[in-house]
């Protein structure tokens, strides 16, 4: 185990120490909408209480605008568990998150759009 507590507990032999259903509580469901594309940012508010060092080094790579994708590869938890700590940060309003502009979807009048893709299609066809 290594001395530093703020370092996710890993052996390079055995792998990770803490198995990721302990992380997240037993949740496998988040509580905010989140995507793997969706950006993350710290908003500066301190979490009240104690949430755990998963949260503080998840915390620590929102200073810019950061996928859900890339903190769970960073911090080498499955995608699911790395939502549920996320939406923990959400729920206390530590991060705010935006999602992906495709998932947002386009002005329902956007006539430069609809033309484009009209034009693209008949290219193809």
């Amino acid at each position: 185990m290594p001395g530093d507590p703020e370092e996710p507990w890993l052996d390079e032999d055995a792998g990770r120490l803490v198995r990721p259903y302990t992380v997240s509580e037993g949740r496998t469901r988040p509580s905010a909408d989140l995507d793997l594309l969706t950006l993350v940012l710290a908003t500066g508010v301190r979490p009240g209480g104690y949430l755990g060092p998963e949260h503080s080094q998840v915390l620590g790579l929102c200073g810019g605008p950061v996928s859900v994708a890339e903190i769970a590869a960073t911090v080498h938890l499955p995608a699911t568990v790395t939502k549920v700590v996320l939406s923990d940060l959400v729920d206390c309003g530590a991060v705010t998150t935006r999602g992906p502009v495709h998932l947002q979807g386009p002005a329902t009048n956007d006539r430069e759009l609809l033309e484009a893709v009209l034009d693209g299609l008949r290219r193809r066809l």
